[in-house]
């Protein structure tokens, strides 16, 4: 049989994808900072010239794995469900290879990095923005479908929203070096987001206000940071 020849689109994707490849393992073990495009090249086998046939640069490399990785773990699959108690020995949950837990957790603090130079970068930002939003839609289309009260004083656009701060906050405290909350502990608060008691009653809180912290520990930062004559450094 006469073999069809790949189209030059074919080609190129497959590129991209051994780029991407690369770049994740290059990422996770550098972090984003040190890496380099000829580091990433050398490890996919290409040129650094076939890096930026593809791709802007390295931020836009970045944003690429961040999308491969999404995609990896289901987030554009309309949704991602907790398995019940009595379904946790199914393949989710067996132990993962050291060396790949290893890489998962250099991706995460590569990310942190990336993340930090994004928000600061007015190009870079809105592109973080939509992988933001994707993330929390996919928690949101899971608390969609939970069954809850209808008297729950949250949307399942705020449940979902929180799901997603508690499982990337989880793993921020984890990346930080504490193990208060482990995988047990981390998919009880999750069950607790998705179904919520019929008692809960919502909180004082400003609306519209940035989430960054809550309100009290704002305040206490504030004040800490009057007291040091902070808002005597600020330049109009």
């Amino acid at each position: 049989m006469t073999q069809v020849p790949r189209s030059r689109q074919d080609l190129q994707q497959e590129t991209r994808d051994t780029l991407v490849t690369a770049a994740r393992v290059v990422f996770s073990e550098t972090g984003y900072h040190a890496a380099t495009l000829e580091a990433i090249a050398r490890r996919a086998g290409y040129s650094k010239g076939a890096v930026y046939s593809n791709f802007s640069g390295k931020a836009d490399l970045f944003l690429a794995v961040m999308d491969a990785n999404m995609q990896d773990a289901g987030t554009h699959e309309g949704g991602w469900d907790l398995p019940e108690p009595e379904a946790d020995d199914g393949p989710d949950c067996e132990a993962l290879p050291e060396q790949f837990d290893e890489t998962i957790q250099g991706m995460g603090l590569a990310t942190l990095e990336f993340i930090a130079a994004a928000a600061r970068d007015p190009e870079l930002r809105p592109e973080m923005t939509k992988r933001m939003a994707a993330v929390t839609d996919h928690y949101a289309a899971t608390a969609a479908r939970a069954d809850h009260d209808e008297a729950d004083p949250l949307s399942s656009a705020e449940r979902g929203a929180l799901l997603a701060a508690l499982d990337q906050g989880t793993a921020l405290l984890t990346l930080g070096g504490s193990a208060l909350i482990d995988q047990r502990a981390l998919r009880t608060g999750m069950q607790r987001l998705l179904v919520p008691g019929p008692s809960e009653k919502p909180r004082e809180g400003a609306p519209g206000a940035p989430a960054l912290h809550d309100a009290r520990v704002r305040q206490r930062l504030a004040a800490s940071a009057r007291a040091d004559g902070w808002e005597e450094t600020l330049v109009e």
